[in-house]
């Protein structure tokens, strides 16, 4: 088993670069299975997740060319489809709930997809109604084979057609907007989902052919096409990595510059770290965080204590509040975590109170963080990562901490951050890997 051996205290400096957005690179290498022609991908995390992704369409019979670690030529030419329905699929897929996605693309191209149970961490129920109630609305038949385990997808054609999403799922979303790009007539797919990542997947499948308009909005309109052909795009830098690393120059009281975080497509995150009481510098398209010997979380104008929420974008992204949480265990004053979306992703707390914060878990959706000022220090303990956030979390709260703390499972943080040990290590983390 591998784990992370943690020595707290030190103080951070230096540059760090953010890696490529993992959330975006799942929607948009599925996006690859669309068109027989060469689709170039940059800035590619190398990440577990990604990696496992790529693996599968390699055995889906994809021509893979890893030009470098963040550098990919992909060419769906001849897809194997049988493999989408065979047992190595459904063993690898339901390790990666974004292989669900692989569906829309090829109900697209092929009128046909078959649906694994999907996996991916333990943070609570994620239903598939979106997505499949989105195919349905094409005319596409379901049915789900007790026997193989599998969602049976299967369509003469797809006819283009109005939906209004349950919820505006990101990969839900993703998913549909695949599906109609080459559907019969015009699909209108109002409450889309509209992070950056479902921008960007849109403005790469129109540069293949692709004719949406409503990107960035919640209402997109698709006029379905014959045919799309081969692109090259860019990933964006990963949004949480970059509050992810805020976040740590604080708990700290380091002095870290992020660079290039592509400002414009980080919503409301530099605010929400702002009403924490950090001093973010926004420098061109970077983010300086300078040493703050102390930060105050702000109240309300009536004197009410703050609650920082997750919300379907623009509103604040549920990936970050683990993050805010553990951020808020140094602040003078209070604040409420609201997670909404997912109801086992607070239930790390209980290892930050072990460690000496100040936390009441209210209920599995809400907790309070009472700050300790710096009053104390955090101790360091032997943990266990549940998920990828909960995992990056806990790591802050080690390296604030006094003493050696362990973590383990830390395949968990390796499935969403690229070589967060060694990417540290150059900031001055007493970080190492280890086998135990």
């Amino acid at each position: 088993m591998n784990v992370f051996e943690v020595r707290g205290g030190n103080r951070l400096k230096g540059e760090i670069h953010p890696q490529g957005a993992k959330n975006e690179a799942l929607q948009i290498i599925c996006a690859v299975l669309l068109t027989p022609e060469e689709v170039t991908i940059n800035n590619i995390p190398d990440i577990l997740d990604v990696n496992l992704l790529i693996e599968l369409l390699a055995e889906m019979n994809v021509e893979v060319n890893r030009v470098d670690r963040s550098t990919c030529i992909f060419r769906a030419k001849d897809v194997n489809i049988d493999y989408l329905h065979s047992e190595a699929f459904r063993k690898k897929s339901g390790k990666l709930r974004g292989s669900v996605m692989l569906a829309g693309a090829m109900l697209a191209r092929y009128k046909k997809a078959f649906i694994p149970k999907p996996g991916g961490d333990q943070i609570g129920r994620r239903r598939l109604d979106t997505h499949v109630i989105g195919f349905e609305k094409f005319g596409i038949n379901i049915n789900h084979n007790e026997e193989d385990g599998f969602f049976h997808l299967s369509a003469k054609e797809l006819k283009g057609t109005y939906m209004l999403l349950d919820e505006p799922s990101v990969t839900g979303t993703a998913n549909v907007v695949m599906a109609a790009t080459m559907a019969t007539g015009t699909t209108t797919i109002y409450n889309a989902a509209c992070e950056p990542y479902l921008q960007q997947l849109c403005k790469m499948l129109n540069r293949m052919g692709a004719k949406i308009s409503g990107i960035g909005s919640n209402l997109l309109t698709i006029e379905g096409v014959d045919y799309l052909s081969g692109t090259q795009h860019r990933i964006l830098p990963d949004m949480i990595e970059v509050g992810s690393f805020i976040g740590l120059a604080a708990m700290t009281q380091s002095d870290i510059l992020i660079k290039n975080v592509s400002v414009p497509d980080l919503g409301v995150i530099p605010n929400r770290f702002e009403q924490l009481g950090i001093n973010l510098q926004i420098k061109g398209d970077d983010i300086h965080i300078p040493t703050q010997e102390s930060y105050t979380i702000q109240k309300y104008f009536d004197g009410g204590v703050l609650t920082i929420y997750d919300h379907p974008w623009p509103g604040f992204t549920p990936d970050l509040l683990s993050i805010v949480l553990v951020t808020a265990i140094q602040a003078h004053g209070s604040v409420l975590i609201h997670q909404k979306m997912f109801e086992s992703r607070l239930f790390f707390v209980d290892k930050l109170i072990d460690m000496g914060a100040q936390i009441i878990l209210c209920d599995p959706h809400r907790a309070v963080v009472i700050g300790l000022g710096r009053e104390r220090k955090l101790r360091g303990i032997t943990m266990s990562s549940p998920d990828i956030r909960a995992g990056v979390a806990l790591l802050i709260a080690a390296l604030s901490a006094e003493g050696q703390s362990t973590i383990q499972n830390i395949e968990q943080i390796d499935r969403g951050y690229q070589q967060i040990d060694t990417r540290l290590q150059a900031l001055g983390a007493d970080i190492k890997r280890s086998q135990k």
